[in-house]
C-alpha cells in the first residue's frame, strides 16, 4: 500500500477514499524475518510432502500446452518444448503440481488480503504518471521477466527459492542476476515515483 493516498490514482478503478478507508483498518503488515522463515517452511514442505520444490513459471508453460494442443495438437506434439507438458494424452497438462501450486498463491493471496482488509482495485503509481502508463510498465516488467525466466529455465520461484536452496550455482547466478537487473532498473524507473 503507498505511503500516501496522494498517489493512488482517483479515476481507475478505486477512489482516494477506499485508499483512505484501507489505511485506516488494514492490519500491519507481517515482518519480513518472519515471513522469510515462514516461506523456508513452506519450501521444505513442499520437498516433502510433493517431493518437489516451488516455481511458478511452469505453470505458465503448462496452460501455454494445453492452449496449444486444443488449437494445433500436432505442433504441440511436435515441439520438444510443449510435448514435456502435453505428455502421451494419458493425463492433462493442468493436472501438475505446479499449476495447482500458482491457484493457491492466488486464492491465499487473496483470502490473505480479505482478512487484513487491504484488498481493494487501485493502480498505486507516483504523481507524475498516469494509470495507463503504469499498467504498460507493470506488463511490460512482467513480459521481461517471464522471457528471462524462459531463458534461465525457471522463474525466481523455481531458480531463486529452491535451486538456491539446494545450492545450485546456476540458480544463485540467476538470483544474482535478477536482483541486479532489478536494482538497475529500478533505478532508471524511479521518475515514475518522484
Amino acid at each position: 500500500m503507498a505511503s500516501t493516498t496522494e498517489s493512488i490514482d482517483t479515476t481507475w478503478p478505486g477512489t482516494r477514499e477506499d485508499a483512505r478507508a484501507l489505511e485506516r483498518g488494514a492490519a500491519p503488515y507481517m515482518n519480513p524475518y518472519l515471513a522469510g522463515i515462514g516461506l523456508g517452511l513452506v519450501l521444505l514442505a513442499a520437498f516433502v510432502v510433493m517431493g518437489r520444490g516451488l516455481g511458478a513459471s511452469g505453470a505458465v508453460n503448462a496452460l501455454v500446452a494445453w492452449m496449444v494442443n486444443l488449437v494445433a495438437p500436432a505442433h504441440a506434439q511436435s515441439n520438444g518444448f510443449l510435448a514435456e507438458y502435453v505428455g502421451d494424452g494419458s493425463t492433462h497438462p493442468l493436472k501438475a503440481w505446479l499449476v495447482f501450486e500458482v491457484i493457491g498463491v492466488f486464492v491465499g493471496g487473496l483470502v490473505s488480503g480479505l482478512l487484513a482488509h487491504r484488498a481493494a482495485l487501485v493502480v498505486e503509481k507516483g504523481p507524475r504518471v498516469s494509470a495507463g502508463v503504469r499498467l504498460l510498465m507493470a506488463f511490460l516488467g512482467g513480459a521481461t521477466m517471464a522471457f528471462g525466466a524462459a531463458l534461465a529455465r525457471g522463474c525466481t520461484s523455481g531458480q531463486a527459492l529452491t535451486g538456491g536452496a539446494m545450492l545450485n550455482a546456476g540458480s544463485w547466478a540467476t538470483m544474482m542476476a535478477i536482483f541486479g537487473g532489478a536494482y538497475a532498473v529500478a533505478w532508471l524507473m524511479r521518475w515514475q515515483w518522484r
